[in-house]
């Protein structure tokens, strides 16, 4: 929840940052430029960034509560300066290239430039697509795919002048199974789109060192848009905590760029990498009826 302290990742522990152990902080003084994040998977990333002492600049329309999900772009950027780092809401729409463009030089004058990008921002319908209506297709292209693809791309000449440039897709693996491409087309075309984009990035600017992965969860996680989509208080049971991609992410933006780019990752893959094998700190419920995420097999 927006406003209440994040628990403990089982990634690092919670130490003050001091000039003595700043080398083994991986994103420390790190700028993040990031769409979404006033909540769940988003806020989740940037306040696990922030206990590196990472810079965190978050573009976002939450500059109001919304009646069914907490938290806006300020109770974030609160959350983000507790943990360590500091923060710099942008009250913006990503689907409008000014108010992109406004980001970007913003993030960049406050924090002297941008090392990472994370494509979080994202709409949710997932209707049939002869019941899905007009403005909600559009309304999900234009987010995840138009959003990612100019975020991106604005924040490249940045991106090339750092030494640790990476860019972060939330989105999944493409899976063209019958099951996944027939349920939700509207949806499956948003969310591939993105996971299009971020493997043209990674083709595109490989020889310029930065690196563009895309990263999914296993499970599906305890946000708004489970609680109040995909099935309650039910459906929360069966869901990770937000902590579980956060964690994912950190390691993932942890690395050098030339060490891994153009990869669709989940995880618990991520996490096993590093060491983390035992995911019980991550249960929402009791785990015992986890749920696997749309487009995962």
């Amino acid at each position: 929840m927006p406003g209440a302290p994040h628990p403990e990742s089982p990634l690092l522990p919670m130490t003050p940052n001091t000039a003595s152990d700043s080398d083994a902080i991986p994103l420390r003084g790190l700028t993040v430029l990031m769409s979404g994040g006033s909540r769940g998977i988003g806020l989740a990333i940037a306040v696990r960034a922030a206990r590196d002492g990472a810079n965190v600049a978050l573009l976002a329309k939450t500059a109001e509560p919304h009646p069914r999900l907490e938290g806006t772009v300020y109770t974030a950027a609160q959350e983000i300066e507790q943990a360590g780092g500091q923060a710099l809401p942008i009250v913006g729409d990503v689907r409008h290239e000014a108010d992109i463009s406004r980001a970007v030089q913003e993030t960049a004058e406050r924090f002297g430039g941008i090392d990472i990008v994370v494509n979080n921002a994202s709409a949710i319908d997932l209707s049939p697509s002869t019941g899905l209506a007009t403005k909600r297709f559009d309304l999900m292209q234009q987010i995840e795919v138009r959003g990612t693809f100019l975020l991106t791309r604005a924040a490249v000449p940045h991106l090339r002048s750092s030494t640790h440039a990476h860019i972060l897709t939330l989105s999944p693996p493409l899976n063209l199974s019958r099951k996944w491409l027939g349920a939700s087309v509207g949806y499956m075309l948003a969310k591939y789109g993105m996971t299009l984009a971020a493997l043209g990035f990674a083709a595109e600017l490989e020889a310029d060192g930065i690196a563009s992965n895309v990263l999914w969860p296993r499970t599906i996680i305890a946000t708004a848009a489970v609680q109040n989509l995909l099935g309650g208080d039910a459906a929360m049971a069966r869901s990770r905590k937000p902590e579980v991609m956060a964690d994912a992410a950190h390691a993932i933006l942890s690395r050098p760029p030339r060490e891994r780019t153009g990869e669709q990752l989940i995880d618990e893959q991520v996490l096993a990498e590093v060491g983390i094998t035992d995911l019980t700190p991550y249960q929402y419920g009791d785990g015992t009826d986890l749920q696997t995420d749309i487009f995962l097999d």
